[in-house]
This record gives structure tokens, C-alpha cells and sequence, in this order.
């Protein structure tokens, strides 16, 4: 499916903001990069900061769709291999998904120049993981499958070492499968700490 100019021009400036900064990234670069003139980006977006706030939204919705969110859960685990796969299907779409990725690197350079950033950076980064994981606790703990505690404290516990991780791949990328490997190994120590014990 061939995409549109706004969605190129929004292409470009993730990978163009990840790399750079968004200070790092001028307009004339932009619409050099995309073989356009100014005026034929100023048709789509009125300013640099336009196409940063659009870019903001699509994050947004590009996260939640692929990813999730509390809105948009993936079914609770009805096992501890089952809690690992998800796990690692969460974590391998994340440290290899190209707009994912960019997405980290930008909001990781721009959270502390941006309010708007900033939110999204500890929603991604913590609150949101940490907010999907406590609805799915809950659930297995109805299931008694995991034994009965604080779903948020639990949540808190599990998806922030996972969180450190993926940031670990972005800093060390010849290092991912070694990661990943260490993210299966702390979700199975914490289904055997956590599990019930008729699980």
C-alpha cells in the first residue's frame, strides 16, 4: 500500500528526530531528505512543531494498536509458559519494531525538552507496562494461578527489570538475543516466586 506525503513526511521525521534531536533536525533538511521544497511540506503541517505534535499523536496510536494498553490487553495467561510467551512476543515486538524503536530513541532525547514527550516517556517506559500488567495479575490471581498479593506492586516488580532490558538492547543492539534470553529467564524466576501453589 503506497503511503501518502503527510505519512512520509511523518516517516521521515521519526527517523530524522531519532537520529538528531528534534533541535538537531531543521525543516530544510526534511524536505531535502523527501526530494520536496518547504512549500510542499508547509501544505501538510504550518511549522516544525506541527509535525512534531502529529508525530506525538501517531506514536500514540501506533503504540496502542501493536503494543496495547489497559484500553487494549492481550488475554490473561492461563499458565506460566503462557505469561513467558506473552512476555516475550511484548518484548520481541518492541526491540524489533523499526517505528518502535525510533519512537524510544525520540522520546528518550526529547522528554526533557517536551512536557508531551515526557508523559509519553513514562507511560512507554513504566506507568503504561506497569498499568497493563496489574489488570493481567489481577486476572491470574482470579485464576489462582499466581498467589494473592498487591497486582500493582507485582506489576511494578515484574515490568521494570524488563523495562531496564529493552533499553539495554537500544543501547547495545550486538547484545539483543543475549537480552532477550536474560528477559526469559527473569519471567520464569518470577512465575516460579509468584506462582500458587497448586499452579
Amino acid at each position: 500500500m503506497a503511503i501518502n506525503t503527510k505519512e512520509r513526511i511523518l516517516k521521515k521525521a521519526l527517523e530524522l528526530f531519532s537520529r538528531k534531536g528534534y533541535a538537531g533536525t531543521n525543516i530544510r533538511e526534511l524536505t531535502a531528505s523527501l526530494g520536496m521544497v518547504k512549500s510542499g511540506i508547509y501544505k501538510h503541517f504550518e511549522s516544525k512543531e506541527a509535525i512534531w505534535n502529529a508525530l506525538l499523536d501517531e506514536m500514540i496510536a501506533y503504540y496502542g494498536a501493536h503494543f496495547g494498553s489497559v484500553e487494549n490487553l492481550p488475554p490473561v495467561p492461563d499458565s506460566g509458559e503462557a505469561l513467558v510467551a506473552m512476555t516475550m512476543r511484548m518484548v520481541d515486538y518492541t526491540v524489533h519494531d523499526e517505528r518502535i524503536v525510533m519512537t524510544r530513541k525520540v522520546l528518550t532525547l526529547e522528554q526533557y525538552r517536551d512536557e508531551r514527550a515526557r508523559e509519553l516517556a513514562s507511560k512507554h517506559f513504566l506507568t503504561g507496562l506497569t498499568e497493563m500488567f496489574t489488570v493481567i495479575f489481577a486476572g491470574m490471581m482470579e485464576k489462582g494461578l499466581i498467589r494473592r498479593d498487591d497486582p500493582g506492586m507485582l506489576a511494578f516488580a515484574y515490568t521494570t527489570p524488563i523495562s531496564a532490558l529493552i533499553h539495554q538492547c537500544d543501547r547495545t543492539p550486538e547484545r539483543t538475543q543475549r537480552i532477550m534470553e536474560r528477559v526469559e529467564a527473569f519471567s520464569r524466576h518470577f512465575w516460579e516466586t509468584y506462582r500458587a501453589e497448586q499452579s
